[in-house]
């Protein structure tokens, strides 16, 4: 989660603030020394110290420690969401990902269940997501989270607000669950664990569901299942609604309704105004958000978004991220049959 919010974001950014990783890397003394001899960082400690009374020693000595990651500015620059539809589908629906989230239920059918009636979130969504995000916790991410943090926040110019941010509940979610900030690894965005939240994620939503007093995103499964179904219920997941719905048009006089706002704001109604056909029966009183995605041969696949779709989108802001989602859901559950 989230990294989930910046990726879709990036790709608005107008092309002269996207600058190359050599260049970024320009804006501080090097790329590859300590940064803690830096204005912009010992603004940052000083402003830690004051507003939360962290010890300015401490922070002296954790910064010492912290590199700028060039690969981390070249990755921020090509996130995968760029890509077209029918190529980021194969990155998540394979048949090895949709064989390893059946497992994943098998093995925690009992936590996703008392999940889902807690929570209200479908458990297939809540496996697809972990599918999704880490293939099962297999691909949680290689970089120090200090490292991933400080390089977007204090070289990264066109997201430094928001990473530093994240810096600050980073530091604070490490002091709140007595973790050395030195020791967690996650992804070149600086998100955690099996879901990957983002610390302000974790900070909000992060539960221990086994009451062990500890929020272990990284290694513990029921806590992992339960915080992705408090992320997605806290964000107003509509329990046994539908999620989105092919749609078939029999003229293009649809396109002027197609933009980049992904909160549903059409009618039932605008949609047969507009000659579209749902692939099934929708409640009149519904809102959709009709969506287009490319295909390698057949032009565009035309789909309409409900609120539960939007959701989704509130885990990463990308139209393509929340579509594999509920596609690898659905394939999961198909796979899935029965327990015996």
């Amino acid at each position: 989660m989230h990294k989930y919010n910046l990726i879709y974001r990036l790709r608005s950014i107008p092309r002269v603030l996207r600058l190359s990783p050599f260049a970024l890397c320009l804006l501080l003394a090097s790329c590859t020394g300590n940064i803690k001899d830096t204005e912009s960082v010992h603004t940052f400690i000083e402003q830690m110290a004051a507003k939360h009374q962290f010890d300015e020693s401490e922070l002296d000595d954790l910064f010492e420690t912290v590199e700028i990651k060039p690969d981390i500015l070249k990755r921020i620059a090509s996130p995968s969401e760029g890509l077209p539809w029918y190529k980021y589908r194969k990155i998540f629906l394979t048949e090895a990902r949709i064989d390893a989230g059946v497992q994943f239920w098998r093995d925690n059918a009992v936590t996703l269940a008392a999940a889902e009636k807690q929570y209200g979130v479908p458990a297939e969504i809540i496996v697809a997501i972990i599918g999704v995000e880490t293939l099962f916790g297999k691909n949680t991410g290689n970089h120090r989270v200090i490292d991933a943090l400080s390089t977007l926040a204090f070289a990264y110019p066109p997201r430094s607000k928001f990473f530093l941010g994240e810096l600050e509940n980073f530091l604070l979610l490490c002091r709140d669950e007595r973790i050395n900030p030195a020791d967690p690894i996650g992804s070149y965005a600086g998100a955690m664990g099996m879901p990957q939240f983002m610390p302000s994620s974790f900070r909000a939503y992060a539960v221990d569901f086994d009451n062990d007093n500890r929020r272990d995103i990284w290694h513990n499964n029921s806590d992992v299942i339960a915080s992705i179904g408090n992320y997605f219920a806290k964000h107003h997941w509509q329990t046994g609604q539908a999620i989105a719905v092919p749609v078939t048009a029999k003229y293009k006089n649809y396109e002027a309704v197609l933009n980049n706002d992904l909160k549903p704001n059409l009618s039932v109604a605008k949609l047969e105004s507009l000659n579209l056909i749902t692939s099934r029966q929708l409640p009149l009183d519904s809102k959709v958000k009709l969506l287009s995605f490319e295909q390698q041969q057949q032009g565009e696949e035309l789909w309409a978004a409900l609120d539960n779709f939007y959701v989704i989108t509130r885990y990463n802001h990308s139209p393509l991220y929340a579509m594999a989602v509920y596609q690898l859901s659905l394939s999961i559950l198909n796979k899935k049959g029965s327990f015996p």
